[in-house]
């Protein structure tokens, strides 16, 4: 069977459904979660979205209490799980988009939206890959079920919750990261340090400090409200744009000085692709201020976190072989002068990471620092061998419709549905050379690429659960 031509021949209806989906904002909605629904309207409305596309084609669906579903076909004791999710991170600032992120803009052979390559995208073309198998008739010796999330994004509560009820698959894939698959994926542990002294209105020069809404991406808007500050503030605050290459803007209320500064996102496992608005504007007002609590928020912020994106002033610093270097990303960063300031830290670490070790040395040099470090969640790593023969058969399979030899296995500071699986791996879809646009203003998905995907999941339904 040829799947890169049956998934030419289903292009408009591939395009069709992804901009379909697309449309529907998932970012999670505080406002709208009720016990009912865990995640907010838009999460639940894209689940409900793709179940329908299921049922329409005969196949089976099951909702779990709102926070995950799946659609399954085929027979067999084992099970063969892809695991993807329809939930999205934030938009950030519309102004930065070519197109609107909600609308699956169609222009120079690519589909833009907030979610075309993380995960909506992916999640369409492994949908497709399924309706294709079906089609075509192949007999199939295992079930497939595409289990679907809704908190991806913001802590895998739906999958935890959907494994309390329904069963582990045998082997599975997630497709949400990158060709030719990842089979070694970063521990995610989210780091909080919080300013142990708070400051006094009327005397302190920061009054509040804002930068961030998820640990997970790269803040790409800082701001600040600050008084009492030397006559130079102003033209020092434009040197700093000018020397750093920023956009930035001040504004006078009273005898207060409020300044933003205007960064890049970027997701939170390559920090280093991003410009972090709070950690510059840090490193601005630490030139500036000498109150003892803002002084103490703007140093720990700056002297941690300014270009270095590896915790070396922690001696969080650690890489390994199979995975990497350990990265931190300053996602949520705070002060307020009655509250004193907090930092959420997205750290992505190796493999292999001492963890205790570094954790208790790091909780030492941050009490010095006048900071407490706490961790609020942590995700081991996940491993499987390459020489494992479920891996092997995937790297194969995406060989084969590439042609793609050189390309070696990957690992990731991304953290997907793989680590949830007792042998379950990250394939696809960014192929190799791709920019990886994931959590950035004009995200998008390369649609040849997402035809080619198809095909390769198709593959591999077939290869690993199809009667031989």
């Amino acid at each position: 069977m040829d799947w890169l031509q049956a998934a030419k021949e289903r292009q408009d209806e591939l395009i069709q459904e992804l901009q379909e989906l697309v449309q529907i904002n998932s970012v999670l909605d505080e406002n709208t979660i009720t016990t009912e629904v865990p995640f907010g309207d838009g999460p639940l409305k894209a689940l409900e979205w793709l179940l329908a596309k299921g049922q329409a084609e005969g196949l089976q669906t099951k909702n779990i209490d709102n926070y995950a579903g799946h659609i399954q076909m085929g027979e067999g004791d084992d099970l063969l799980g892809i695991l993807c999710h329809v939930d999205v991170v934030p938009v950030g600032d519309e102004t930065d988009w070519t197109y609107p992120p909600f609308s699956g803009t169609v222009a120079d052979g690519k589909l833009f939206a907030r979610g075309a390559i993380d995960d909506k995208g992916p999640t369409i073309a492994a949908w497709m890959a399924m309706k294709l198998v079906k089609d075509a008739g192949v007999e199939l010796n295992k079930r497939i079920r595409m289990i679907i999330g809704t908190d991806e994004e913001t802590g895998f509560r739906c999958v935890d919750h959907y494994f309390k009820h329904e069963e582990m698959p045998t082997i599975g894939f997630a497709p949400d990261a990158d060709f030719p698959l990842i089979n070694a994926e970063k521990g995610i542990a989210e780091l909080v340090f919080s300013q142990n002294k708070t400051g006094d209105a009327s005397k302190e020069q920061l009054l509040l400090f804002n930068a961030g809404n998820r640990p997970n991406m790269v803040p790409d808007f800082a701001k600040a409200t600050v008084q009492f500050v030397s006559s130079q503030f102003e033209q020092n605050f434009h040197a700093f744009l000018s020397k750093n290459q920023l956009e930035g803007s001040l504004l006078i209320e009273g005898s207060h000085y409020i300044i933003t500064i205007k960064g890049k996102a970027a997701h939170a496992m390559e920090p280093e692709k991003g410009v972090n608005a709070a950690v510059y504007l840090a490193a601005f007002l630490q030139q500036e201020l000498t109150t003892e609590a803002s002084k103490q928020f703007v140093d720990f912020t700056a002297d941690v976190f300014y270009q270095d994106h590896y915790g070396n002033k922690l001696d969080l610093q650690f890489e390994d072989e199979m995975s990497g270097k350990t990265t931190l990303n300053p996602g949520i960063v705070t002060y307020d002068v009655a509250k004193g300031g907090s930092m959420v830290i997205s750290m992505r670490y190796s493999v292999s990471y001492p963890f205790d070790e570094k954790i208790t040395e790091a909780q030492r040099l941050t009490v010095a620092k006048g900071f407490s470090l706490d961790i609020q969640d942590d995700s081991k790593p996940h491993y499987v061998s390459e020489d494992d023969a479920f891996i092997q058969t995937l790297a194969d399979i995406y060989r084969r419709q590439t042609g793609d030899y050189e390309t070696p296995l990957l690992s990731t500071g991304g953290g997907t549905y793989a680590r949830v699986m007792k042998k379950g791996v990250a394939f696809g879809m960014l192929f190799p050379g791709e920019p990886d646009v994931a959590h950035r203003a004009d995200e998008f998905v390369v649609i040849e690429n997402l035809i080619k995907a198809t095909a390769i999941y198709a593959e591999a339904i077939v290869e690993l659960a199809g009667n031989k």
